[in-house]
C-alpha cells in the first residue's frame, strides 16, 4: 500500500520559514519524481516544486528564491523549505510522486502564513 504523509505545517508570520516533510512508503522512492503542489479554497492545485530522480530541480517563478525542494533516498523523504513567507504562501499543501503512469497524493498538510 502506497502511503505519502505531509507534515510540517502550521501558522507562521509574514516573514518567517516552515519545512514540509512528506514521508513515501510502498513505492521505490529513488526512482519517483517528487513534487509539492498547493491548493486554496476554489482554486486549482497549483505547481511549487519538484525534484527528479537525478536531484534536478524546478520551481513555480512565485516561490524561486524562496523556496527549497531536497530529498533523502535513505529516508524515503522529500522537504520542502519555505523561507520569506507571505500571506499569499497560504494554502494547503500536497506531496506527490510520479514515475512513469503511476501517479500518489498525499492527504496535504496547511500552512497558514499570517500576524
Amino acid at each position: 500500500q502506497v502511503q505519502l504523509v505531509e507534515s510540517g505545517g502550521g501558522l507562521v508570520q509574514p516573514g518567517g520559514s516552515l519545512r514540509l516533510s512528506c514521508a513515501a512508503s510502498g513505492i521505490t522512492f529513488s526512482s519517483y519524481v517528487m513534487s509539492w503542489y498547493r491548493q486554496t479554497p476554489g482554486e486549482k492545485r497549483e505547481f511549487v516544486a519538484l525534484i527528479t530522480s537525478n536531484d534536478d530541480t524546478n520551481y513555480a517563478a512565485s516561490v524561486k528564491g524562496r523556496f527549497t525542494i531536497s530529498r533523502d533516498n535513505a529516508k524515503n523523504t522529500v522537504y520542502l523549505q519555505m523561507n520569506s513567507l507571505k500571506p499569499d504562501d497560504t494554502a494547503v499543501y500536497y506531496c506527490k510522486a510520479v514515475r512513469f503512469t503511476r501517479t500518489f497524493w498525499g492527504q496535504g498538510t496547511q500552512v497558514t502564513v499570517s500576524s
